[in-house]
Formats: C-alpha cells, structure tokens, sequence
C-alpha cells in the first residue's frame, strides 16, 4: 500500500514563491566561475547558497555526491565552508576542477597571451596529431577537427596542471559549436546545414569570458580569505565517496532523473576527444538513471517505489525494471549519505516528479519514505517553480515527445521540483 502520511503530506505543500528565484537573470545565475562551461539540468547557485547559509557555519564540511558541473562546490567556497564533490563523469570533473580552481589572474592572462601566440601561428602545413575515431568523424568535419587538434596539443604543452585545465574547461565547451551537432539541441542530433563556427575564433571567445569570471573569483576568495579553503573532486562513484563517517555538516544535490538524461551521451564530445573512454556503451553503464543497466534484486525500501513499479509493469515491463533499477541505487546513495553525516546533518535533495508511460514516477516522495526508512527524518519540504532550467520543459501529449512552448496542447514536463531537506536523526552508519 501506498505511504499515505507521505502522500497526504506532498499534497499540502504549497509552491514557495522565494525559492523560485525568478528574478534572476542568466547573468546572475552565471556569476564568477558559473558560466564556464554549458551544462544540462544544472541548478541555481542561489540554491546552493541559501541553503549552504541556512544549515552550515564557515569551515563547515559541505559534500555534493551528484557533484555535476561544481556549483554546489563553488558556492560553499566562495562562503567558506569546506566542500567535496564526486561524480562518475570525468567530463563533469573536469569542469568542476576549472570552475572551484582560482587562477592568479595575472599568472591567467600571461598564461593565455603565450598560448594565444601559438595558436596564431598555425597553418595548413603545420604538423598535426590529428585524432583517427570514427565518432570524432561523426561529428566533426575535418577542417575543424584538424584546428581543434591543434589547439588541443597546444593546451597540452602548458606545465602547470590548473592551467591545463582551465583550458581545457574551455575547449570542450567550444566543441559543440564547432561540430555538426544542432546547436539548439541537448540531444545528440546532427545538423549537415549548420554553419560551423571557427574553433580559433570560438576558443578565444571563450577564454576572454573565463578569465574575466576567474578574476573575479579569484579577488573576491582573496578579499574574503577563503583561497585555500579546502575544496576536492573525485571521479568516482556516490556510493563510495572516500569521506569519513559522520563528517559531512550538510550535504546538497540534485540526482539524475530516471532515464531522462544520458549524460554519457551528452557528454560524448568532450570524452571522445579526452579519451575518456574507448567505448561508449560501457561508459552508459556507470550511470544511475540510465537506461543501459542489468541489475536485478536491488532493495527499493519504499512502497511508493514498489507501486510505482507495479503499475509501470502493467504498462511497459522494461520502463518498470529501469526505474526499480534507478530507485534500489538511489537508496544505496542515501545509505552513504547518511554514513557520512554527523548526527543532525542534513541532506538537501533537489528533485522533481516525472511521468513515464502514463504513470506518476513520485521521486521526491519514495526519497523522502526511502531516508526515512534510513533513520532520517523531514526537516523541510520546499516546491519551487523552475523559471529557466536547462531542462525540455513541453511535452505533445499525444506522442510525448518535447516539444515547442507554442505547442498549443501542451503539457509541463518538468514545471515545479521540491527541495528535499531531511535531518540525520542517529550517531554512526
């Protein structure tokens, strides 16, 4: 049977106008190191920092085990609190190095002027490793990928690994624009008429807008005294986040939702080109919330989850099996979620519901029964609307595909989330 103290309970919660921060720009979302690099489903750092103030003191462990992009790292730096991220995407890593690393920025701007210098002495005779892949190929045509891999070998040659990458941050967020794949899209599509741009004049671009957002990080750390706040990032998995038991004062993160995105696949630029991988559909299988696992017998800890499961079975017994899947590894998440909690941490979980195949996939409710069946217990629940997530936000209801917000019969795929704070109840594991 459904948890009806649970249910009742979402039912009431009334949507908290001052959570939706719809007032703020996408300059204002993008502040410092925030708009290095494009990134899906990415939430606010205003989130991230009302709630780093709300729960924690300066000096305070902040953890992020859905780590993504390094907002949530990036904002407990800039207000003093230590902080470790982890995820299993080694693009994300990379991004998040760049973003939670302040560069000296005059040490930044020698730095670029040298490699600037090399690069404008490129020509078509120039020796080039150019990269022999066949996905490469799929998306890049060869005239572009011979100037990126130049640029890339270029970056490569700098010494200091923090210069590295932060070059590298920027060259990965110029590959799409400098491939075949349809710019308007998160999706992996290809556009054969897309005007490619040039990656030497992209590049630069790039680089001027990270440095000036370097800069400003780096003086506002320095005024504040934070600069050598400890602040890591791990690839690796949420299950096993090489942290302490009963460390952590706050934990902050917002999952992947169940098979709505690939991040393998979003991603694949970044780590066709770094080599992250040598095979693609291996690489989906590290993912929770994909749709490429095999696992079997996973303990969903929730009847919600189990409903739910049974009423997708009925339905599409794939579909049930990969959100099951998703459900029993979001729980060994909160597992370890709660091993490295002090007693009275929370964790603040940001997620919203979904629909699959007809049926209401309830997230935030199983989370919230699953970390009360850890020994959690409900300390707030926030509904916020989304005002500009970078998330499809229409569905056509007759094929259920995304689409336009002109679609006259549209419906909302993704128009309200909950910010989930549950408080650890109990000392140890």
């Amino acid at each position: 049977m459904k948890n009806l103290n649970i249910t009742n309970l979402f039912a009431s919660v009334r949507i908290d106008p001052s959570w939706s921060f719809a007032d703020k720009t996408r300059k204002d979302t993008s502040y410092l190191t925030h708009g290095y690099h494009r990134y899906p489903a990415k939430f606010i750092p205003q989130i991230v920092s009302r709630l780093v103030e709300k729960y924690t003191q300066k000096n305070d462990l902040v953890i992020d085990p859905f780590g993504g992009c390094g907002t949530t790292l990036t904002e407990s730096k800039v207000l003093g609190r230590k902080s470790i991220g982890i995820d299993i995407n080694p693009a994300a890593v990379l991004i998040t190095k760049a973003k939670i690393t302040p560069l000296n920025p005059l040490q930044a701007e020698k730095s670029w002027n040298n490699l600037k210098y090399q690069l404008e002495n490129y020509n078509v005779k120039t020796k080039i490793r150019v990269p022999k892949h066949e996905r490469i190929d799929y998306w890049f045509k060869p005239g572009q990928k011979r100037k990126l891999a130049f640029i890339f070998s270029e970056i490569l040659k700098l010494k200091n690994q923090d210069t590295r990458d932060f070059f590298y941050c920027g060259f990965s967020n110029v590959l799409k624009n400098s491939s075949i794949w349809l710019q308007k899209s998160n999706k992996p599509t290809r556009d054969f008429k897309k005007k490619i741009a040039d990656p030497f004049k992209t590049f630069s671009r790039q680089v001027k807008m990270m440095l000036k957002g370097n800069a400003e990080f780096y003086n506002l750390l320095n005024q504040r005294g934070f600069l050598k706040n400890s602040c890591k990032v791990w690839c690796t998995d949420a299950r096993k986040i090489p942290t302490k038991n009963n460390s952590a004062d706050l934990i902050i993160t917002s999952p992947p939702y169940v098979t709505s995105y690939e991040y393998a696949d979003l991603h694949q630029l970044t780590t066709l080109w770094f080599d992250y991988t040598k095979n693609l559909s291996d690489f989906r299988k590290r993912f929770i919330g994909t749709a490429y696992h095999n696992k079997k017998n996973l303990f969903l800890n929730s009847d919600i989850a189990e409903e739910i499961q049974v009423q997708l079975f009925e339905k599409h017994a794939k579909t049930a099996e990969e959100v099951a899947n998703y459900f029993g590894e979001m729980n060994q998440v909160f597992g370890e979620m709660k091993r490295m909690l002090k007693k009275g941490g929370r964790t603040c979980i940001v997620i919203g519901n979904t629909k699959l195949k007809g049926v209401e996939i309830l997230n935030a409710e199983v989370f919230v029964e699953q970390l009360q069946n850890l020994g959690f217990k409900i300390d707030d629940i926030i509904k916020r609307e989304i005002p500009c997530k970078n998330l499809p936000s229409a569905r056509d209801p007759k094929t259920g595909r995304f689409s336009k917000k002109t679609c006259k019969n549209k419906t909302w795929a993704y128009p309200t989330e909950y910010i989930l704070v549950m408080k650890k109840l109990y000392l140890g594991k």
